[in-house]
């Protein structure tokens, strides 16, 4: 099972309680404003835009609270100055790991997610040292009880670029930005989608079969995800779906 890719899956699941302690919709409207702040506040216009809104409306965060988040982004309203950076590092057994982060307070975030890495086992890395391996890709992952010719018809039709079966399930993807378009595709088809993101994809995996120490990767994946003022964090980890489900318990 392709690790990034089954990882979504589950945050997907965990998103109710994320979005019951405010995390989901916080995060979201960061990454709202970044775009708009960096490309204007038209999502005709600004692309990263656009995919941020769509996926907001993905987690159902509502057009009251885009439209604010639009125009902090903007300065038509008053907001902190978030500041981009991505860390790199290693989980248990080298599996590797870009942190995405959004942040008004350099100083603080850096010693959190150094913290994080420490407590969890796992090690901070150069610039570069891990990044190489990662290009940006739109990740769709669908019921494997889907047939392969309608997956195949209503995803290419839509512009995708590949659909390969992921363990139970089937992975599509797409370039960045058309990610969330191609999924409104494949659910008009009658298909069910289980995740869709734009995430970084690996061309290097590193397989991890042993449960408890799957369980050591997804332990310091979460533990960075929890964390405000991270936005998303990628893996380059290959496992099974019942390793994935055993370690997840």
């Amino acid at each position: 099972m392709s690790g990034h890719s089954k990882w979504a899956t589950i945050k997907h699941k965990k998103a109710a309680v994320d979005k019951a302690r405010g995390k989901l919709f916080a995060k979201l409207a960061r990454q709202i404003e970044v775009a708009a702040r960096e490309g204007g506040g038209d999502p005709d216009s600004n692309a990263s835009l656009r995919t941020m809104i769509l996926k907001a409306k993905a987690g159902q965060m509502t057009n009251d609270a885009i439209e604010r988040a639009i125009k902090r982004g903007t300065g038509e309203q008053t907001g902190a100055a978030y500041e981009s950076i991505t860390y790199e590092g290693y989980a248990p057994g080298g599996v590797a790991l870009l942190v995405d982060v959004l942040t008004d307070n350099r100083n603080r975030t850096s010693g959190d997610v150094r913290a994080i890495f420490s407590k969890h086992g796992g090690a901070m890395a150069e610039p570069g040292a891990v990044g190489w391996q990662f290009s940006r890709r739109g990740v769709i992952m669908i019921d494997g009880r889907a047939g392969e010719d309608d997956v195949m018809a209503a995803a290419i039709e839509a512009g995708a670029d590949d659909v390969v079966r992921d363990g139970g399930e089937w992975r599509v993807t797409t370039e960045p930005s058309a990610v969330f378009d191609v999924k409104a595709a494949v659910e008009s088809a009658g298909l069910v989608v289980l995740s869709a993101e734009s995430t970084m994809v690996s061309s290097n995996l590193v397989p991890v079969d042993d449960v408890e120490d799957a369980r050591k990767v997804l332990r310091i994946m979460d533990a960075l995800e929890d964390n405000d003022d991270v936005q998303d964090v990628y893996s380059n980890f290959d496992m099974s779906e019942e390793t994935m489900t055993a370690a997840s318990v």
